[in-house]
């Protein structure tokens, strides 16, 4: 039968071969250099098998030492975690990726609202093009741009979007109907899923061999829109507040055809369903953007 080791030995085991000495797991814990050894020696014994060499510069892990590490390390992991949850700011902690233009455009305007509605709630986000992962438990949930498939994930569509070319009013006043775009500086978005051909398409004409300025964020192209440098093909609701402040106008609102899609998703894994606030920002979400709550979270 597998030998019983003690929890505090464990975490003894793993002080000293992260730090890959004796004295600093010692000082780490609170306890003596020659307690750090005895609980050690004790371990080995138990399980057969040394978990240590001892040099002269002080110790090493042997193969089945570093073996060990790496299942503890993230037993450790995981326990931590586990009681951050059942701890009262833990369990009011949302942890939030997000795509970065639907994070700087949309959501963070809209985040003392939401922290003002829920004070008990605090909002720890980031922004990034990599979706998260969910394989390390740093986050509870992600706002995607495009797809994001995995196991045991489960996905919101954060409804439809209308995307129609946007520009400075200045500029506006020489755009009357869709040809008109031809000979204008055409702001490109790298990233989009519906580009400057899909619109031009979609309107019966050919879309103009143009380099026009390229983004690789909605944000900045929406930003050198206002700016005056060009006609940008965005997502009216991440250019809500330049349009709200006239910074922005659609020049060819109700004389070409929009393009419209869901964009964005929120995604969390099946797992946290419970959590309770997943369940209330979900909840936000869904009312903020008029559409209907995952059925999972109801």
């Amino acid at each position: 039968m597998r030998p019983v080791i003690a929890l505090s030995a464990i975490r003894i085991f793993e002080a000293a071969a992260r730090r890959r000495s004796f004295k600093a797991a010692a000082a780490e814990l609170g306890l003596s250099t020659s307690a750090i050894s005895h609980a050690v020696r004790k371990m080995e014994e138990g399980l057969g098998v040394a978990l240590f060499e001892r040099t002269g510069q002080g110790v090493a892990l042997t193969s089945a030492g570093e073996t060990l590490l790496d299942h503890v390390g993230r037993a450790f992991e995981v326990l931590d975690r586990g009681l951050n949850l059942v701890t009262s700011r833990g369990s009011q902690l949302l942890r939030l990726h997000c795509a970065p233009s639907f994070a700087a455009q949309w959501l963070t305007p809209r985040l003392a609202r939401f922290l003002n509605e829920n004070p008990g709630i605090e909002v720890r986000l980031a922004a990034g093009m990599d979706y998260a992962r969910f394989t390390n438990d740093d986050f509870d949930a992600d706002i995607v741009y495009g797809p994001h498939r995995g196991d045991g994930l489960v996905r919101m569509g954060l409804g439809e979007e209308v995307v129609t070319p946007l520009c400075d009013p200045a500029r506006a006043a020489a755009i009357a109907a869709a040809p008109d775009l031809v000979g204008q500086t055409l702001i490109q978005s790298d990233n989009k899923q519906l580009r400057w051909p899909h619109w031009f398409e979609a309107n019966g004409l050919a879309a103009p061999a143009t380099a026009g300025l390229r983004f690789d964020r909605s944000f900045l192209a929406l930003a050198a829109a206002a700016d005056g440098l060009g006609v940008a093909l965005e997502s009216t609701r991440l250019a809500e507040r330049e349009l709200a402040s006239g910074r922005l106008v659609a020049p060819l609102a109700g004389r070409a055809k929009d393009l419209r899609y869901v964009g964005h998703h929120f995604v969390f894994p099946a797992a946290s369903r419970r959590r309770a606030p997943l369940r209330v920002f979900a909840r936000w979400l869904a009312d903020e953007l008029a559409i209907p709550l995952e059925a999972s979270l109801t």
